[in-house]
């Protein structure tokens, strides 16, 4: 018997011509939860709140003010928000939905020339870099959105083609550099953690079983939680900047 890890997430099923991969599976299914839990819980919110409510506003709150030390004023975090408290939620719930009991350990089994090979149907879905890839897209792009409809066309772009002389012509391209480096640095930093607690669980609990794990749960726990704080302060960092007029 032997430990199967593979870098490459498995395809479960087609949809067309579109493959699912098990990390797919487990993104959309985060998803859906998000959906509808937020849905259930608008649909309960109360002028006096209860004491679950109580306890949501608070973390939105706690959340919100942290965001506010990081953009520089109040209008500015309460305004990306929304989207930054999306990322933060879809990333934590992702990277904890990873370490659930048969997540990983559930699956097909695959006949193969080497032997009998388990395809799980769920696997962590950042343990996928075109799931991580995707992500620092969007966040990327958004900043840029946020920065053309905010400070306009000519100031936007001015930041990365600026022919004023060969000194702001060079910081242009670094700039240009810098964003390339942004991606592939949100992307690899949320992969690299996410893909090494996974390794390290499925070893652990491959040699020593039931016991052994628990506390490396308790730590995956918490790195899911750091890099979902981390990934949300990177992208609120990128859109305040983008947001705000640059001098020339």
């Amino acid at each position: 018997m032997s430990v199967h890890v593979a870098i490459v997430p498995e395809t479960i099923f087609h949809i067309g011509n579109f493959p699912v991969t098990n990390s797919l599976l487990t993104g959309w299914v985060v998803i859906l939860l998000l959906i509808v839990g937020s849905i259930v819980f608008s649909k309960r919110i109360k002028e006096v709140p209860g004491k679950i409510q109580a306890g949501v506003e608070t973390v939105i709150e706690a959340l919100l003010s942290f965001l506010e030390t990081v953009s520089g004023d109040r209008k500015t975090a309460e305004r990306f928000f929304p989207i930054v408290a999306t990322l933060f939620l879809y990333i934590l719930l992702s990277n904890w939905a990873g370490i659930l009991p048969g997540v990983g350990s559930i699956g097909i089994k695959e006949i193969e020339e080497e032997g009998t090979k388990l395809v799980p149907i769920f696997r962590s879905a950042f343990s996928d870099l075109n799931m991580t890839l995707a992500l620092a897209l969007v966040a990327v792009l958004l900043s840029h959105f946020y920065g053309l409809t905010t400070v306009g066309f000519k100031e936007h772009v001015g930041k990365f083609f600026n022919f004023k002389g060969p000194v702001d012509f060079f910081a242009g391209i670094l700039e240009i550099v810098g964003e390339i480096s942004k991606i592939i640095s949100l992307s690899f930093r949320l992969f690299g953690n996410i893909f090494a607690g996974e390794v390290l669980l499925t070893i652990i609990a491959f040699l020593v079983p039931f016991i052994a794990p628990l506390p490396f749960l308790g730590l995956e726990l918490f790195v899911g939680l750091i890099q979902a704080i981390i990934f949300a302060t990177l992208a609120m960092v990128a859109f305040s900047s983008f947001t705000k007029a640059h001098s020339h």
